[in-house]
């Protein structure tokens, strides 16, 4: 959603002439001023595809609650909940941009059941966590809380104040983001710690508990990133005016052009893992997609210069052949080809998008194979699992020890494959 064009203008604090000031004069380089050329049939392709993902979003996705549901494990035909906080607010994002191309009121509707939802976990006065957000990991991290949960799932929150005028969304993921700013934040690494215990209120600033870092030398990167996922203090700087959050924003990206490893990527960092050369799908684009607003906002090259070069190795990684980038890469060249990742290339598509428009035309084909392979890979509207009716195509296959195999979907695929196909539509067909 272009944070710049909201459907209902709303003013919920003085400071919101300072928003609008501020979006005004980068005005260039925030909106999008190209058109992506595509032929005319893409246009009822796409709209009929979102139109598909919102009934998959509200009738399988979304609980009566407004809860996103997690991973969908297929064989047994069951849902499991997974870092439902972040689920949810990309949920809102997806929604709400199909919103924008459809304008079908039900996307709308379920983005407010869902946002209600999300600031319902808020903790109340009084309690140890008071003003965070009890956005509990589930499956193997159980009741901690992962700051990446919050801050990813946030933009969503911003983004359905802006369209609804209702502030409570915004303001409750202010709420989280200042808690995580005051608790946190090492100002001295740039760096904010990953967990916190919901039921103890523990901060884990020693221990890990990936199986990535067991019996290695303590490195504060085991426990704490720059967390810079979904650009909260940034968000948070142009709903309040504080310069504080703007300040935080720019040294965590600055942290971020520091510490980018040669191959484009943040190898130091999980979930990516540097003893096996693992590269995750998803976690790099969300670093890349933060410097592209650190750049809108400074006009500052390093950071665009930084997003490219992991936007080229985002390319790399991609299957020619089929569009796809794989939930799990290798810097041998190497993938783990039992997950095609819809959401992977959904998200490296809106990263190429939003640098293609900043005039990087080399990202064009790879944005052309991402959007063929969300389009042709989307379930079919009347597949007999209802659980996958409409939603974009992503699988991971594992195995227990047991020899059990573990096949699942994750709705982010559907909630990512939403934000993308409802951008490219914008920038093609917007009149």
């Amino acid at each position: 959603m272009n944070k710049t064009n909201n459907i209902k203008d709303y003013n919920p604090r003085k400071v919101y002439i300072l928003f609008s000031f501020i979006f005004s004069l980068s005005l260039t380089s925030c909106a999008q001023q190209r058109t992506f050329q595509l032929d005319k049939s893409y246009d009822e392709k796409i709209t009929t595809s979102l139109k598909h993902a919102t009934s998959h979003t509200i009738n399988a996705m979304l609980s009566k609650e407004g809860e996103s549901k997690g991973n969908y494990r297929w064989l047994k035909g069951e849902w499991e909940s997974y870092e439902a906080a972040w689920h949810t607010g990309q949920a809102i994002y997806g929604l709400l941009d199909a919103f924008e191309v459809t304008k079908e009121q039900r996307a709308l509707d379920a983005a407010v059941k869902a946002g209600d939802w999300w600031v319902g976990l808020q903790f109340p006065k009084g309690h140890q966590l008071e003003g965070y957000l009890n956005a509990q990991h589930d499956n193997k991290l159980g009741h901690l809380i992962n700051t990446t949960t919050i801050a990813d799932g946030t933009p969503g929150l911003f983004n359905l104040t802006d369209v609804t005028g209702d502030g409570k969304y915004a303001d409750v993921a202010t709420s989280a983001g200042t808690w995580i700013l005051d608790n946190l934040y090492i100002p001295e690494e740039r760096l904010s710690y990953n967990f916190v215990d919901s039921q103890t209120g523990e901060i884990w600033k020693t221990k890990s508990p990936h199986s990535q870092h067991q019996g290695e030398e303590f490195n504060i990167k085991h426990v704490a990133r720059p967390n810079a996922e979904g650009y909260l203090w940034l968000d948070m700087f142009y709903y309040t005016g504080e310069e504080r959050y703007k300040t935080a924003f720019i040294e965590i990206c600055d942290k971020l052009v520091d510490d980018q490893s040669p191959s484009g990527f943040w190898m130091e960092y999980e979930p990516n893992d540097p003893k096996k050369g693992g590269v995750h799908g998803r976690f790099n684009t969300w670093n890349a997609e933060a410097l592209v607003e650190a750049y809108k906002l400074t006009n500052e090259k390093k950071y665009l210069e930084t997003a490219v070069k992991c936007a080229d190795a985002l390319a790399n990684v991609q299957d020619n052949r089929t569009g796809v980038i794989w939930y799990a890469s290798y810097l041998d060249g190497n993938h783990d080809k039992r997950s095609p990742c819809g959401s992977c290339t959904s998200y490296a598509g809106v990263l190429w998008l939003s640098l293609w428009d900043l005039g990087y035309d080399r990202f064009e084909q790879p944005i052309r194979e991402a959007l063929e392979f969300t389009l042709v890979n989307q379930f079919n509207e009347n597949h007999p699992d209802k659980n996958l009716a409409g939603a974009y195509y992503g699988i991971r296959q594992r195995s227990k020890k047991n020899g059990q195999m573990q096949l699942y979907y994750r709705d982010i695929n559907t909630a990512f494959g939403m934000r993308f196909l409802s951008q490219i539509h914008q920038s093609a067909f917007k009149k």
